[in-house]
């Protein structure tokens, strides 16, 4: 029989002392103390060997433990630990743990934290495209809950990811609301303010995309209302150009204002995409859109 490893030697004991009872002299809250110290150790000493799976379990039976003698800001950080070995070999499970971190980060009223926890499942559903709708959905909540805590540039940052997700799943009318909410906030601040007019461009083509031409004026009338500069800009003009050819079906026209926006200013993968999109809609119409 193969010698034990030190993570399985710690395993061993945090699991002979989970499972034992409690004598006339000592309390319950001291057993899962001492039990949650020997899983932690286990679970690091399984970080150490390189065993993701084994750690990131240990550091769950550590969260239990700590749930037990009622260390509620330990249990977050063990559930936190395990997320963090769980990624690099199984990414739901890890964010199963994220989960049970939040739940208890949310109880105590942290939602600071929980945001932070909330943008790192996003981030592990993005990865690879693991599961695009959720990351999507996942940096909306963190957004909400860092502008719940006046961290606006932070939840700007979110609500800008879930909009270029949005746009990758076709979702159109919802990337379109959220460019829209990252447009209106950066327009409050002098740092940000020079890229509200990549975010309008942005939400513009995303209602072209949807095919609601009429909509896609209207953003155009609000948008001029909101900064008067907005309509002399290469953007508006770029986008207005593309509205035009829109309505009148001329794929010509359209392909030939992108080919002259790209030679100035060269086009980046998510409005190439969209563009191509928008084309392929114009060539099955007849007549245009409406």
């Amino acid at each position: 029989m193969a010698p034990r490893s030190l993570g399985e030697e710690h395993l061993a004991k945090a699991e002979k002392k989970a499972s034992s009872s409690v004598g006339w002299f000592a309390s319950s809250s001291s057993k899962w103390e001492e039990a949650g110290d020997l899983f932690q150790q286990a679970a690091n000493a399984f970080k150490v060997e390189k065993r993701w799976s084994e750690s990131g379990a240990a550091f769950e039976r550590e969260a239990a433990c700590r749930q037990h003698a009622n260390e509620m800001n330990d249990a977050m950080n063990a559930f936190h630990n395990a997320a963090k070995s769980y990624k690099k070999s199984e990414p739901e499970a890890a964010v199963t743990a994220l989960h049970q971190c939040i739940k208890l980060l949310v109880q105590a009223g942290n939602f600071r934290q929980a945001a932070d926890r909330e943008k790192e499942i996003a981030g592990i559903y993005a990865q690879d495209g693991l599961d695009v709708a959720k990351a999507r959905d996942s940096f909306v909540r963190a957004g909400d809950w860092y502008k719940q805590e006046d961290a606006n540039a932070t939840a700007n940052q979110c609500y800008q990811q879930a909009a270029e997700l949005s746009a990758g799943l076709q979702d159109y009318q919802r990337s379109m609301e959220l460019y829209q909410i990252v447009a209106d906030w950066s327009l409050t601040s002098p740092l940000t303010k020079y890229s509200v007019k990549e975010y309008w461009l942005r939400a513009a083509l995303c209602s072209m995309a949807t095919g609601d031409l009429v909509t896609t004026q209207r953003l155009f009338d609000t948008f001029a209302k909101k900064d008067v500069t907005f309509p002399s800009t290469r953007e508006a003009k770029f986008a207005h150009e593309l509205m035009q050819a829109c309505e009148e079906g001329d794929v010509e026209r359209f392909m030939a204002q992108v080919y002259q926006y790209d030679q100035v200013t060269k086009l980046d993968n998510w409005k190439t995409e969209i563009l191509l999109m928008i084309r392929k809609a114009l060539e099955q119409e007849e007549g245009g859109l409406t």
